[in-house]
């Protein structure tokens, strides 16, 4: 069981989980400084990052993109949203409202994905009973 693979799809869904957890804290950040002159909000895009590790290969199954990913060391990147835009005079280009919504919908991908792993965990204990 050491070298097979059966945690791959949680390594996967615990990177996942990371980005979305250091979004949360950006998305926060940015809500905090919508008041801040010149402030840029920053945000992160894991899922494309994750999708083209994954790649659209359709001759490879699932599991085996999987094991691939699993390997990779990837890291969320943080960019800045718009930085030629701004909502204002000052140069902040972060609204309220939008981030908000942002949170809350980011809040739900990361309960899914703590979901996830614990039904992965789930289902490991089923098969060692």
């Amino acid at each position: 069981m050491i070298d097979s693979n059966v945690f791959n799809y949680v390594d996967v869904l615990s990177k996942a989980a990371d980005a979305a957890w250091q979004r949360n804290e950006l998305l926060v950040n940015n809500y905090s400084n919508a008041n801040t002159p010149g402030y840029k909000r920053k945000d992160i895009d894991f899922s494309a990052q994750l999708r083209q590790a994954l790649g659209s290969t359709r001759y490879e199954d699932v599991d085996s993109k999987v094991a691939r990913v699993a390997d990779m060391d990837l890291e969320a990147k943080v960019y800045t949203d718009s930085a030629a835009f701004s909502y204002r005079l000052d140069g902040n280009n972060v609204d309220p409202d939008t981030e908000g919504v942002e949170l809350a919908s980011n809040q739900i991908f990361y309960n899914g994905l703590r979901d996830s792993i614990n039904q992965e965990f789930a289902n490991l204990k089923m098969v060692i009973k």
